[in-house]
């Protein structure tokens, strides 16, 4: 928009903190208003005004006192800042006789004065500011315009700018706000006279309101326009994100609630602006406070955006393109309700825009429904009414309401538009580690077998080195990619992992010895397990002190575990010859790990229904151990006769029953089964004949009915 105003009112704030580059930053109020009118036809200034401004709470720094000069007893008489800008707004306008038809714009030194001071302390006041604060002409910028930039426009400041005009003012009959003033006024008169005879024009704009929108997958954003902004209320919406970020321009629908796993609100919000500019501003403002609670404010990237608020759905853009509606999320809705019993819960004080069009049903892939419903309205009066029926029963169940916002549509409609349907329950052992090294042969014969290690409690920023160095001598004992870092499903470390040893003689005495044993400043606590205990955490069971959980995933509709191995008792030998202490017989309390309970035959979920996979458990890391980390060095390289010694292998049989057998085709397909994993040599693979029938030769290998594969394991 272009604007030729017949004034510029030079403004220059002063906070009763920080000032020049770090004014705003530390969130301190504002103590005065200084002005001074240029007339751009006569280029004439006026007086110097000033308003002093009460802050609510605290006093002035030494530094304000001193620079400024202002005493904390001239502020006790002062106005508080909406009246201050009231007293402004009328004494600008007196002076500039706006009645007649005269016009004017604020200029500033920079954008901080207006985008980092009154507008965020207005916003958390609930001021309202006048008209005149949401257009300003920035001076740097403008001196930018006419004179080749020096340098930088971030180090420009008052003083550069008056010395490269050759411009002065005698600063010992005016105060330290008045001299910025005038300086303000001597640079833009220079700017308006021959013969740069520059215009003003072009005003930089502050939004008043955020605007919702849609953004699609397709959309290109640029990395330097995005925050992420952490340690929100979880009832905060983008209006009160928006709210937080006052006086910089955030992109129409660039306020990107987040939600976690189960749907729901994690405290954090991607924000993208406008330009680079007000990212940069937006920074600033890190640890800022929203109400009680300080936000945290980082960057971010235009992919982390697109994750959230991306969308490729025309049911959801159809949705949201209606302008100026107020969205309000439904959880807990029964599976069978329709959009007439939904109007019906709503009506009449509440009446929902465009009717059953207003509302949007949430479902599964296949149709089925999930509970969630989003419905729109036309006006904050009905969306405050229909948010005062939050828990009422709507047939037998009670429903939850939450005002919503357009990327969490776009979210919950992408997470259950995106789960992947599993029609038959997955195997208990997670194919992301090779079944071989993961559950070795002893092991799935003796299911009880405690030969693994559960090490619980531990540093985030622990490695697999870590942990290795933690277990010392008993490093020795660990199987060949038998270390099991648990990640969260954010991919981050859980501060758990799973240990796989020789022996369960040799995991219990690690226990033992390792027990609450310090790593980082931390103590770890080191439990034995068996195996299927921790192929039952991983897909994301629980293992307490009343037993193994099953995981929410599983099915068919008998899966039970079988009883753990017998408790050693206190006194036992263990092969070893060495005999259990008393006094660590009550580590391992029966019922915490040794003796898991048996679950009665139960139906988790009916047999023949489809399934959804939880991503949320807990997953493995690639799996690691001794040799393939380079834990040992070339000075202790182990014996010849040492576990550790040669490459470990492994052998995998793959049998077929039927002709169609899918690797009959050649050693190609077999080996492309088998891909990252290294074929011990040459002639690791040895195809079988199928016995078909009586007349069929023996030698025949035209169609395989199984083969041996020899697999070193990296």
């Amino acid at each position: 928009m272009t604007v030729n105003p017949d004034n510029l009112v030079l403004l220059f704030t002063t906070t009763c903190g920080a000032s020049g580059e770090l004014l705003g930053s530390d969130e301190k109020e504002t103590v005065q208003l200084v002005w001074q009118v240029l007339n751009l036809i006569t280029k004439k200034p006026g007086p110097v005004n000033e308003v002093l401004v009460k802050p609510e709470g605290g006093c002035m720094s030494e530094e304000c006192v001193e620079v400024t000069g202002i005493s904390a007893e001239a502020l006790i008489s002062a106005a508080p800042l909406d009246e201050a800008l009231s007293q402004f707004n009328e004494r600008l306008c007196s002076e500039i006789n706006t009645s007649a038809g005269n016009s004017f714009c604020l200029c500033t030194d920079g954008q901080l004065h207006l985008r980092q001071v009154l507008h965020p302390e207005a916003s958390s006041k609930n001021v309202l500011l006048p008209e005149c604060f949401f257009s300003f002409f920035d001076l740097r910028k403008e001196f930018n315009k006419c004179y080749p930039p020096e340098a930088d426009r971030k180090d420009l400041d008052l003083q550069s700018m008056a010395d490269y005009l050759n411009l002065s003012v005698d600063s010992s009959d005016h105060a330290f706000t008045a001299l910025k003033v005038l300086q303000m006024s001597s640079i833009a008169q220079a700017l308006i006279s021959e013969p740069v005879c520059h215009t003003f024009s072009c005003p930089e704009k502050v939004n008043e309101k955020f605007e919702t929108g849609t953004c699609s997958k397709m959309e290109r954003i640029d990395d330097n326009t995005v925050i992420r902004a952490r340690g929100l209320p979880w009832q905060s919406s983008d209006q009160d994100v928006a709210r937080f970020f006052r006086g910089l321009n955030i992109a129409k629908g660039g306020a990107a609630l987040c939600l976690n796993a189960q749907g729901r609100r994690n405290g954090e919000a991607l924000v993208r602006f406008e330009n680079e500019e007000h990212r940069d501003l937006a920074l600033q403002r890190h640890k800022h406070h929203m109400g009680s609670r300080y936000i945290e404010v980082y960057k971010a990237t235009g992919e982390d955006f697109l994750k959230i608020a991306g969308g490729t759905s025309n049911e959801v853009a159809n949705f949201l393109s209606r302008e100026n509606q107020v969205i309000v999320r439904m959880r807990g809705l029964p599976f069978t309700a329709t959009a007439e019993q939904v109007l019906q819960f709503f009506s009449p004080s509440c009446p929902v825009t465009d009717g059953s069009e207003g509302i949007l049903f949430v479902r599964f892939p296949d149709g089925r429904p999930t509970g969630d419903a989003f419905v729109l309205f036309s006006c904050e009066e009905h969306a405050e009414n229909a948010l005062k029926k939050h828990k009422e029963i709507l047939g037998k169940r009670y429903i939850e309401l939450f005002r919503s916002t357009a990327a969490e549509v776009q979210q919950v409609l992408n997470k259950y538009s995106s789960a992947p349907l599993i029609a038959v329950a997955p195997a208990p052992i997670l194919p992301v580690v090779p079944q071989p090294t993961f559950v070795p042969s002893t092991i799935a014969a003796v299911v009880g077998t405690r030969d693994c290690l559960r090490l619980r409690g531990l540093p985030y920023d622990a490695s697999v080195q870590d942990i290795l160095l933690f277990l010392g001598e008993y490093t020795a004992d660990i199987r060949p990619h038998g270390v099991h870092m648990v990640l969260n499903q954010q991919g981050r470390p859980s501060g758990d992992a799973f240990i796989q040893m020789r022996s369960a003689e040799r995991a219990y005495l690690a226990a033992h010895r390792c027990h609450k044993r310090s790593m980082k400043e931390r103590y770890v606590e080191v439990f034995p397990c068996s195996a299927q205990e921790m192929n039952i955490v991983l897909m994301g069971g629980s293992l307490s002190r009343s037993g193994l959980s099953p995981p929410p995933c599983l099915s068919p509709a008998s899966y039970t575990f079988p009883p753990g191995g017998s408790v050693l008792p206190a006194g036992a030998v263990l092969p070893t010859g060495a005999v259990l202490p008393v006094d660590t017989a009550a580590l391992y309390p029966s019922q915490f790990l040794l003796n898991p309970r048996p679950l009665a035959p139960a139906a988790f979920y009916p047999a023949n229904s489809q399934m959804y996979m939880n991503y949320a458990a807990y997953y493995p890391s690639p799996p690691g151990s001794p040799p393939n980390m380079g834990y040992y060095h070339t000075s202790h390289t182990p014996s010849a006769g040492s576990v550790l010694s040669h490459p470990p292998t492994a052998m995998i049989r793959m049998q077929s029953h039927t002709s169609a057998h899918a690797y009959a085709s050649g050693v190609k397909e077999i080996l492309s089964m088998v891909q990252g994993y290294q074929p011990s040599n040459s002639d690791a693979l040895v195809t079988l004949p199928s016995l078909l029938s009586a007349k069929q030769p023996i030698g025949d290998q035209s169609l395989g009915g199984g083969a041996y594969l020899d697999l070193q394991l990296l």
